[in-house]
Order: C-alpha cells, then sequence, then structure tokens
C-alpha cells in the first residue's frame, strides 16, 4: 500500500522561503516567518554598563512596540556572534557597543542586503521600526 501527501504544509512553506531567501552566510528570513524580527547584539555585554543599558532599554522600546526582539547576551567575539545570526537569518541586527556609544553610534544592518546604518541611540527605535516596515 502506498500513500501520497502533496500538501503544503508548515515544513514546505519553511523549506521553500529558505529555498528563495538565503546567501553564503545562511538563511535570509522574511520578516513574517522570522523567528525573531530584531537581533540585538551587545558587545562586551557583561564588561559595559553602559552597553547593557542601551541594550536592555533598546530591547525594552521594541518589545513594548510588538517587536519579536533577542537580546544576544552572550560573553563571546563579535565576529562568532554575527556569523551566527547571519545563519539563523534574523532580518535586523542591531550593534551595540563601547566604542560606538562613546561616538554616540548605534548599528542597524538589513540581513537581505547588509546595508548598515549608523545612528545616534536615541533615534535606534524609530530607525529600526521603519526599517521593518520595508521588510
Amino acid at each position: 500500500m502506498q500513500m501520497g501527501c502533496y500538501g503544503i504544509g508548515i515544513s514546505r512553506i519553511a523549506a521553500a522561503a529558505i529555498e528563495q531567501n538565503h546567501d553564503d552566510k545562511g538563511i535570509i528570513w522574511p520578516r513574517a516567518i522570522a523567528p525573531f524580527e530584531v537581533v540585538i547584539c551587545g558587545l562586551s555585554l557583561h564588561k559595559s554598563e553602559a552597553v547593557r543599558e542601551h541594550a536592555e532599554a533598546l530591547y525594552t522600546q521594541l518589545k513594548d512596540q510588538g517587536v519579536e526582539v533577542i537580546l544576544d547576551d552572550r560573553d563571546t567575539r563579535p565576529g562568532v556572534m554575527f556569523a551566527d545570526w547571519e545563519l539563523i537569518g534574523v532580518p535586523v541586527r542591531i550593534t551595540i557597543g563601547d566604542r560606538g556609544l562613546k561616538e554616540n553610534i548605534i548599528e542597524i544592518q538589513a540581513r537581505h542586503n547588509g546595508q548598515t546604518v549608523k545612528v545616534a541611540p536615541a533615534e535606534a527605535l524609530n530607525t529600526t521600526l521603519s526599517l521593518l516596515e520595508t521588510l
């Protein structure tokens, strides 16, 4: 006895999305089906109180706006952190580090085209929300 199923299910939708949206670094999830819309990468989060405060404040602001966001608080090198999130394919990555904060800069990167925008911490929320609207 044989049985075939030709319906479209969750696994086929995910596979089709990955097949259509990827590059050599990994998956590029469409916003609608991404596990998270935004990842905040806090560089040296465990060593810098300023980085922790800015990262947690932005995390809370995004959550309050209904954005699916995750705060990467691992104590790891930036390259490893960035490579992991590119592989996972979260549509927007926000990088907060001591060096950037000293220059009054937070970096926001769109995964689909790799373009990075540098903004003041006070503008990070609105810039992220505007970027998400274009995805």
